[in-house]
């Protein structure tokens, strides 16, 4: 005779304390992302897959979280995550369901003078939630670029000091946007974009750029702002600037957000 085994997770907490989030973290994973140029790139991402817990229940099945992603392996891309968050809620018994993955994306960028090819990495990331019919999701990418002091420049009878920035944006949208094309709008708002590999050529050009170009954290922001802004497909968006400083024992930081969703609510 075989012992049925206690499920201790459905059994009842009398405490009353519902659970926003609960679930399993950095689960490395394989993923396919759509690419701009060469239509899907396959990458690893980490993944972080919770639900929300109902007052009466000790606890969620954590196996479960693991079985779902297996059974959408080599599946799990941008258009599937919807019915993955589905499953999660329905396997569960869950009224929310929160899916965030982190991955590596890369970019062929040509250097800006002798066109060298190379790979430049960008980490990017989902993040869905699905809570009745209603899918929230949230596409974010750090680009790091190079800022120029202006301070420095206006200040110093010799160059200026820069450092390398990295410049994070989220966005909520209506219609698909291209990582590729987030990546190149954000670009812009530093002193100079960064490359994989540069030739001597290039870093003349790049290192004088910066410096006709000089941008402190704020001017980085608010650049990001006006172009995000421009764009009626986005209906929200935040974006940060953290200087690794490079004559300070600190990091320069600053930050600005737009939410225009309830304007576009019916």
């Amino acid at each position: 005779m075989t012992r049925t085994m206690p499920d201790l997770q459905q059994s009842r907490d009398h405490r009353k304390i519902p659970i926003r989030k609960v679930g399993v973290k950095n689960i490395s994973y394989p993923i396919v992302v759509q690419d701009k140029h060469r239509s899907l790139q396959h990458t690893v991402a980490t993944v972080d897959m919770y639900v929300d817990l109902p007052h009466q229940f000790k606890g969620t099945h954590m196996s479960r979280f693991v079985e779902i992603l297996n059974r959408h392996r080599e599946q799990i891309a941008l258009d599937r995550l919807e019915e993955i968050l589905q499953e999660m809620r329905q396997k569960l018994g869950a009224e929310t369901a929160h899916l965030r993955v982190e991955f590596p994306y890369f970019i062929d960028k040509a250097a800006p003078v002798s066109k060298a090819r190379s790979l430049m990495e960008y980490t990017c990331e989902f993040d869905a939630c699905l809570s009745g019919d209603q899918l929230d999701f949230v596409l974010g990418v750090k680009v790091p670029v190079t800022s120029l002091c202006p301070c420095s420049k206006e200040l110093s009878r010799f160059g200026a000091h820069n450092q390398r920035s990295i410049m994070t944006v989220k966005v909520r949208y209506r219609d698909f946007i291209w990582i590729e094309d987030l990546v190149e709008l954000i670009e812009q708002c530093g002193s100079s974009p960064l490359y994989a590999l540069l030739k001597r050529a290039d870093e003349k050009h790049v290192t004088e750029q910066a410096y006709q170009n000089p941008r402190f954290v704020e001017d980085m922001v608010r650049e990001a702002y006006l172009r995000l802004a421009a764009s009626e497909n986005i209906t929200w968006f935040s974006v940060e600037a953290e200087n690794f400083e490079s004559i300070h024992n600190h990091s320069a930081y600053a930050a600005v957000e737009l939410d225009r969703r309830d304007a576009t609510r019916p």
